[in-house]
């Protein structure tokens, strides 16, 4: 679903940045170590609408959890971003291991948002060749 909102962002002339969260994380990180964060977050800056997927699968450490908080205070009511998930808010600390981080990431991500909550079986599994 937000790869489908991503092309429809696309197909309107809209700068659209679709990363899984730990690859963002990594870049963030490496950008840092090699003195060109600045320019990164320039690029992200510059989108109008930011998909990070599968967030939450991997844990960060301290340093790559405030990059990321850093990324979404820049995103904070100045451009779209879809966060793709299968963990409830009240998971979230064991994402960032920082009770104050995860509630400002979860505070900002939450204002002026629309949340949509997708049950049912799993698109990949229901088309998978297991199921054929």
């Amino acid at each position: 679903m937000a790869t489908a909102i991503g092309v429809a962002a696309c197909n309107r002339n809209k700068r659209v940045k679709f990363y899984r969260t730990a690859a963002l994380v990594n870049d963030l990180l490496d950008a840092k170590a090699g003195g060109t964060i600045k320019r990164l977050l320039k690029q992200i800056e510059t989108t109008d609408l930011l998909i990070c997927d599968e967030w939450g699968y991997i844990p960060f450490e301290k340093e790559g959890s405030q990059l990321l908080f850093q990324v979404i205070s820049q995103c904070y009511e100045r451009r779209s971003l879809i966060i793709t998930t299968n963990l409830k808010f009240s998971k979230w600390n064991g994402i960032f291991y920082d009770e104050k981080l995860t509630s400002a990431i979860i505070d900002r991500v939450i204002h002026h948002s629309y949340l949509l909550i997708l049950t049912g079986n799993s698109y990949r599994l229901k088309n998978s060749t297991i199921n054929s």
